[in-house]
């Protein structure tokens, strides 16, 4: 699987994203937290992905920007963890702590996050 993020991996629909908060679920390792849901859309890839950061805890967009894109690139580089999913889903990274996270920390939550996921989700109980 190529470690890509490409435009039809990106969740953008709104009424994807009013279902996704209304009825996902969530795992959490402490400062990030993922709600999926388990949803289908056309396009043939297997997971929409979109990251949110707190405007309360992060007044400047400078600094939500760089946590987006640390967020997006952990999950890029670990995706591969869930690539074997036989359902479609839509995935919501939200970060909810108060400082600046380094890049080593949001790849092993993500990374975390994904492998309790997969324990929960994809494998047999």
């Amino acid at each position: 699987m190529k470690a890509t993020f490409n435009k039809k991996e990106k969740l953008k629909s709104k009424k994807e994203l009013d279902a996704l908060f209304s009825e996902g679920k969530s795992i959490s390792k402490y400062p990030i937290r993922l709600v999926y849901r388990r949803s289908s859309f056309e396009e043939n890839v297997k997971i929409k992905t979109g990251v949110s950061v707190s405007k309360r805890n992060f007044k400047k967009a400078v600094e939500r920007n760089r946590i987006k894109r640390l967020l997006r690139e952990s999950y890029r580089k670990n995706k591969y963890i869930v690539a074997n999913t036989t359902h479609q889903f839509t995935f919501m990274f939200l970060y909810s702590g108060k400082e600046m996270p380094e890049y080593s920390l949001t790849e092993s939550k993500i990374k975390g996050i994904l492998q309790k996921f997969v324990k929960q989700e994809i494998e047999p109980k």
